[in-house]
């Protein structure tokens, strides 16, 4: 063989080498991996006495008779962010839409092992008249716990989790990835909040404060700066009444936002409410910086209304006067 037939054949064993290299690599890759959003059904229960822990199936909460006020439907989650167990993370991990599972996370992982340390003896002063019973839930110096007896002025409260000890089994199944950025907002706020919220996106140009560097060596000279405008992304939030009142969100609202300008990379987050029909906004700022459009939106609003704002200062001052 020649030595220009022998360098065709050695390319040729490289090339086949390289495309065998890049489909391992691909299969290897292959399926859902960190960061990915996900979309699943799942049921969980105890693995001793079955008894229901969770579940996005309705007629399972039905045939249960748990949840009436809460809404059952398939959950948007991110790998990798805590939102189901680390054993059900790592069984979805490599999958693919369609795929079917079951899981067994231990109690450790679970809601930990029963500590007999937890059940202790306190004041029942602590505990409000109307819970001072066997079974009730209470809060005991920042502490949740269950009442297992009371004794006069002593209770034995058990501050374990009411789940504390059991293994839990995770049957669920793959719906769908989700790849729209509304979609991925809304699944993230209906996991948290347990609501549905109307979400969009929207390019802002805001100003901004940037310091200007400086050619003189003076160390104390106060740094110097010039307003630019900048574009941001911006996630809108449509403020409903039943927002302004959840729990979840008067508690966590700064939690929230930082997990959604996070796994959204976004620049910011704007919490619109509307009043009435006239679309006269009054948005409230999350996350990052910059300023919001109500006033604007304002000023348009009674020039569109006919309506001279000064003359209604004038009034006003008048009636003050008078």
């Amino acid at each position: 063989m020649s030595n220009e037939s022998e360098a065709d054949a050695e390319e040729i064993e490289e090339e086949n080498a390289s495309e065998a290299d890049e489909e391992v690599a691909e299969e290897e890759t292959a399926g859902f991996e960190e960061g990915d959003f996900v979309e699943i059904d799942y049921t969980a229960r105890t693995v001793e006495g079955g008894e229901l822990v969770d579940t996005t199936d309705p007629e399972i909460a039905e045939e249960e008779g748990v949840g009436e006020d809460q809404e059952f439907a398939p959950r948007t989650i991110v790998l990798g962010q805590g939102h189901l167990f680390e054993a059900v993370e790592e069984d979805i991990y490599g999958e693919e839409v369609g795929h079917t599972g079951s899981v067994s996370v231990s109690a450790e992982e679970a809601f930990g092992e029963y500590d007999e340390s937890e059940v202790r003896t306190v004041s029942s002063d602590k505990i409000p008249e109307d819970d001072r019973y066997p079974g009730a839930h209470v809060d005991v110096d920042g502490e949740h716990g269950h009442v297992e007896t009371i004794i006069g002025g002593r209770a034995r409260v058990d501050f374990n989790h009411p789940l504390a000890g059991e293994d839990i089994e995770y049957e669920y199944e793959i719906l769908s990835e989700v790849d729209d950025r509304e979609e991925q907002a809304q699944g993230i706020l209906s996991m948290m909040l347990d609501m549905d919220l109307d979400v969009w996106f929207e390019t802002d140009t805001v100003e901004e404060e940037q310091i200007v560097e400086s050619d003189e060596d003076d160390e104390d000279a106060e740094p110097e700066t010039e307003t630019v405008e900048v574009e941001e992304d911006t996630l809108y939030i449509e403020a409903t009444p039943q927002l302004t009142m959840n729990q979840q969100w008067m508690m966590g609202k700064q939690q929230i936002a930082q997990q959604l300008t996070q796994l959204l990379d976004i620049d910011r987050i704007i919490v619109q409410e509307e009043l009435g029909g006239g679309g006269m906004g009054m948005p409230g700022m999350m996350g990052g910086m910059g300023g919001g459009a109500g006033g604007a939106d304002i000023e348009d609003a009674l020039e569109d209304a006919d309506v001279d704002a000064d003359e209604i200062m004038d009034e006003i001052e008048g009636a003050a006067d008078e």
